[in-house]
């Protein structure tokens, strides 16, 4: 019951507010060129990190390319032109489904009693 409230508080499709963050969001990502995915951090979780270490080089390429421009133009102080603008895809997911692969992985392994697959250690 409060698992399908939350839902459906949080679903663009049903809530307006959700729908006007995800716009903002959406707005701002065009700006830079930047997917929602490649807002995922793989220094702060290492899920991210094993995820991103299976996906395909092409894919894991274009995230640098675009995370690189993005900082380009921040430290310009720019944004990207309006027609470029135009042809992002900010919710175009590529990382979802393996992050929640890796996470069901490590979830069974933990289940199962098995070591960790990666720690973090300090450099």
């Amino acid at each position: 019951m409060a698992s399908s409230f939350i839902q459906s508080f949080i679903d663009p499709r049903k809530n307006w507010f959700a729908k006007q963050h995800m716009k903002a969001i959406s707005k701002r990502l065009r700006k830079y060129g930047l997917r929602y995915d490649d807002l995922y951090d793989p220094y702060y979780d290492l899920d991210v990190k094993e995820a991103l270490n299976r996906l395909p080089k092409e894919v894991v390429d274009a995230r640098h390319q675009r995370l690189k421009r993005a900082m380009d133009l921040s430290m310009k102080h720019e944004y990207l032109p309006e027609d470029l603008q135009a042809m992002q895809t900010p919710f175009r997911g590529y990382l979802q489904e393996m992050l929640a692969l890796v996470k069901r992985e490590k979830e069974e392994r933990e289940s199962l009693g098995g070591l960790p697959l990666y720690q973090r250690t300090i450099p």
